[in-house]
């Protein structure tokens, strides 16, 4: 854990230090994300406020793909979506890639149509970077710094079927609290 907190903690190309961070405290462990302000600005302000209107809280992880992504911060545990603000603008030429344990906004085939849920990849998705897959690519605005285990024990979960939904984990992995980490 402290090698993860180490690496975490060094700039890597392309990430400011002493940028704000989130922790997604999940029912399969804690995540901290490092968010990108200076890549992402519209991107992370959203995300921050989403965050602090406690959207997240009590959202599941309601599509899990394993060697793909996981995505979140959209349904309740009953699969019912919650109301979320104005979709923002896509800020996907940022210079940031949707590699392993990034964190990226999830929208319709609209490429300005992120409101609230996001996911974190699995694996380098270099097919999800600008101008893929359509044009246009999906907005990377942070990383994992803490909590890689946990992502990769959701991306492990057995997901069937549910609510009309596919890749649903039979388990429900639950975004417990989401709140700032510094």
């Amino acid at each position: 854990m402290a090698a993860t907190l180490a690496l975490g903690a060094t700039a890597a190309p392309g990430w400011a230090q002493n940028a704000p961070r989130v922790k997604l405290a999940t029912s399969a462990g804690d995540i901290v994300i490092e968010l990108a302000p200076d890549k992402a600005p519209k991107t992370v302000d959203n995300f921050l406020q989403y965050v602090k209107d406690k959207q997240y809280d009590g959202t599941v992880f309601h599509r899990v793909i394993d060697g793909f992504m996981i995505q979140g911060g959209g349904f309740t545990s009953d699969l019912k979506q919650k109301p979320t603000r104005a979709p923002i603008p896509l800020e996907a030429k940022n210079g940031l890639k949707n590699d392993k344990y990034t964190i990226a906004m999830a929208r319709t085939s609209d490429p300005n149509s992120a409101t609230a849920q996001f996911f974190i990849n699995v694996k380098d998705n270099a097919m999800l970077d600008a101008p893929n897959p359509d044009g246009h690519g999906y907005t990377v605005f942070g990383k994992v710094v803490s909590g890689t285990e946990v992502v990769d024990k959701i991306r492990a979960a057995r997901t069937g079927n549910k609510g009309g939904m596919q890749d649903v984990p039979l388990e429900t992995i639950t975004i417990q609290s989401a709140t700032l980490a510094k």
